[in-house]
């Protein structure tokens, strides 16, 4: 029913800088928020950063002043600006967006495939 298309992973150095894109496609009539999450080997999915269709931002602590995230939602897309890159950034990092369907009124989550992102030295 929604289909969640992740890019812009990759391999950077510390202090280096990517964008990851995730578009939204499929039954939807809104989308209530997007955001993204990461889980890096042996921890839990954490939050990264969300914004709703009204643009309030919320990050986590670890990223504040260094990633930002933006919306088009003209064309259902979330991105992830990402600077200063640290080694601790490394994970497998997931899109989500909480959708109304035209055919459901509820507001459920869906989630991307993922996307590696590696800060090595």
């Amino acid at each position: 029913q929604v289909q969640l298309v992740e890019s812009g992973g990759g391999l950077v150095q510390p202090g280096g800088s990517l964008r990851l894109s995730c578009a939204a496609s499929g039954n939807i009539f809104s989308i209530i928020a997007m955001g993204w999450y990461r889980q890096a080997p042996g921890k839990q999915r954490e939050l990264v950063a969300t914004i709703t269709s009204g643009t309030r931002t919320i990050y986590a602590d670890s990223v504040k002043g260094r990633f930002t995230i933006s919306r088009d939602n003209a064309k259902n897309t979330v991105y992830l600006q990402m600077n200063s890159l640290k080694p601790e950034d490394t994970a497998v990092y997931y899109c989500k967006a909480d959708v109304r369907l035209y055919s459901d009124p509820a507001v459920k989550g869906y989630w991307g495939q993922g996307t590696q992102v590696t800060v090595y030295s």
